[in-house]
């Protein structure tokens, strides 16, 4: 088993942020540059509302919720994803999920079942995590810790245009409204709220492609190592 205190040594970096905010695609890139390990926490909340859809439980549910949260057996394999051995992946991708996912996530009792887990991936020779709480809850010793944002707006619209692409019907007034809705969900739960805690760099992607956010953090991973 490995100590608490060799895991410390291992480079985390935490990039949280609002929904579509581009923190999936940005961490997911720095992990490929720098040979880290990845972690989509967000995937694990739209697992366990998939998980709940299945067995009819309620995404307001806590109770029933942590103890399901606890239950799953989850495995991430090259961007796929299995849950209980059968692949999910398309699944858990859904709006439907993505909405449920922000729900299940203001539990208390789902976030304790999630917690082991998701430092589980702490592993060499690093890792770069994205969610909500990556770096004001799971990783708190992080090396480097990014809020990365966009206006709601820019958000709507990439996440818009995101589903276009795809093939899928597509409103961008609701997308604005349910990403708002998210947006305060998020930042108001009393479990883990949506916080950029004082030593995060801000990464405002509202004006940046995914290049260029990938660049700052990149830098600022470099910068960090210059210094130690």
């Amino acid at each position: 088993m490995t100590s608490n205190s060799s895991l410390s040594v291992i480079p985390v970096i935490a990039i949280d942020g609002p929904s579509a905010s581009g923190k999936g695609t940005v961490a997911q890139l720095v992990a490929e540059r720098l040979n880290f390990h990845y972690l989509d926490s967000g995937a694990l909340y739209r697992i366990v509302a998939f998980a709940a859809y299945k067995n009819n439980t309620a995404w307001s549910d806590a109770d029933k919720l942590g103890e399901l949260a606890k239950s799953l057996k989850i495995e991430f394999s090259q961007n796929e994803i299995y849950l209980n051995d059968d692949h999910i992946t398309e699944a858990v991708r859904s709006e439907e999920m993505s909405r449920g996912a922000s729900e299940v996530a203001i539990h208390q009792p789902v976030r304790s079942a999630l917690m082991d887990l998701q430092r589980s991936f702490r592993q060499a020779p690093g890792l770069v995590g994205d969610g909500r709480d990556m770096g004001s809850v799971i990783f708190k010793d992080a090396m480097l810790k990014i809020f990365l944002t966009a206006c709601v707006q820019v958000r709507a619209e990439r996440r818009y245009k995101q589903l276009i692409n795809k093939g899928l019907s597509a409103n961008y007034e609701n997308i604005l409204a349910d990403l708002q809705s998210r947006d305060e969900r998020d930042s108001q739960r009393s479990a883990a709220p949506l916080i950029q805690t004082a030593d995060a760099l801000l990464l405002d992607t509202s004006q940046l492609n995914i290049e260029q956010a990938m660049q700052f953090v990149l830098n600022a991973y470099q910068k960090y190592q210059s210094k130690h």
